[in-house]
């Protein structure tokens, strides 16, 4: 009997130490922390200024974020440059594939390390960040498929205070963080002027009829492991979005009536690659663009595997 009670002691001390000890280069405190990361954007209010760093380019933004009912709202000012301002409502029961997949504790408890088979992750003490004691979350990939993080996280609500991205040499391709930041749901009218105002929209995924469509199906034939749908769009949409958690990119087909010579086209802004590819697939010639946080090689195997449905 004391055997069967130490083997029974034994196995509630492991569910106890976490089932994240089984996928390597995740512990508890990493997966703990992820889980905050995903939901702050549906528990938390707050009001704050960022910059954002590519190079030598740096810009300004006035961020509101309210949890109000079964909704979030969001209000992006830019306080450089053209002084957009971009406002977005969020269904708080329609979650973002990329929430889910940063849930990772749910995910281990199943037997799935998830994003961990895609990434490494170490925590440490952060820095303060707009004047909150922070957490670092150092992610690293696994592959060349992607680049890597460095973020910091609120020690209260999990909410991302600050996060660069990095590729394989380490070397900081951007940085965004808050200047300052109030955790709050009175959320201050903004008194900028504003010179362009953009509605985003955030359709339901079950929803075909928000891209334009093109004469014949197309389908992806390879993606990095890990990246999975973030819509449904159907096989004649112009447009498809991919997410593995952390990275996101788009696929972008244009069928044209006119020949086009097998080429490439590429620009590179901070941490994000925008890549364009005529192809010519049997008779029928396509141009594809690649836009999203991954790297080029990335972008060009995903535009190169882009073909005409059978």
């Amino acid at each position: 009997m004391k055997a069967v009670v130490g083997i029974c002691a034994v196995y509630l001390a492991t569910l106890a130490a976490g089932a994240s000890g089984q996928c390597e280069g995740l512990g508890d405190e990493a997966a703990k922390w992820l889980d905050l990361m995903a939901s702050s954007g549906r528990d938390v209010s707050y009001h704050g200024v960022m910059t954002l760093q590519r190079g030598s380019d740096m810009q300004v933004v006035q961020v509101s974020h309210r949890i109000n009912g079964d909704k979030s709202k969001e209000v992006m000012v830019q306080l450089t440059g053209q002084g957009a301002q971009v406002q977005r409502e969020h269904p708080l029961q329609c979650e973002h594939p990329g929430h889910i997949l940063l849930r990772i504790s749910d995910r281990v408890r199943q037997g799935d390390c998830g994003i961990a088979e895609q990434y490494r992750f170490s925590v440490g003490n952060g820095d303060r960040v707009a004047g909150r004691r922070s957490v670092q979350l150092k992610i690293e990939p696994r592959d060349i498929y992607r680049y890597g993080y460095v973020m910091s996280l609120d020690r209260k609500t999990g909410l991302l205070l600050k996060t660069e991205t990095v590729d394989h040499d380490s070397r900081s391709l951007e940085r965004s963080q808050f200047a300052n930041l109030q955790i709050t749901k009175e959320i201050p009218r903004s008194s900028s002027e504003v010179e362009l105002k953009l509605e985003a929209a955030h359709p339901h995924p079950d929803h075909v009829g928000h891209f334009t469509e093109i004469s014949q199906a197309w389908e992806v034939r390879w993606l990095p492991p890990g990246f999975t749908p973030t819509d449904a769009a159907g096989d004649k949409q112009a447009r498809r979005t991919y997410t593995d958690g952390l990275a996101a990119f788009s696929v972008f087909v244009e069928d044209l009536d006119l020949p086009v010579a097998e080429g490439e086209g590429l620009m590179r802004s901070g941490g994000t690659t925008s890549y364009i590819r005529g192809l010519e697939v049997g008779d029928k010639p396509m141009l594809v663009t690649v836009l999203g946080e991954v790297p080029v090689n990335t972008a060009r195997m995903v535009a190169a595997s882009v073909n005409w449905s059978p």
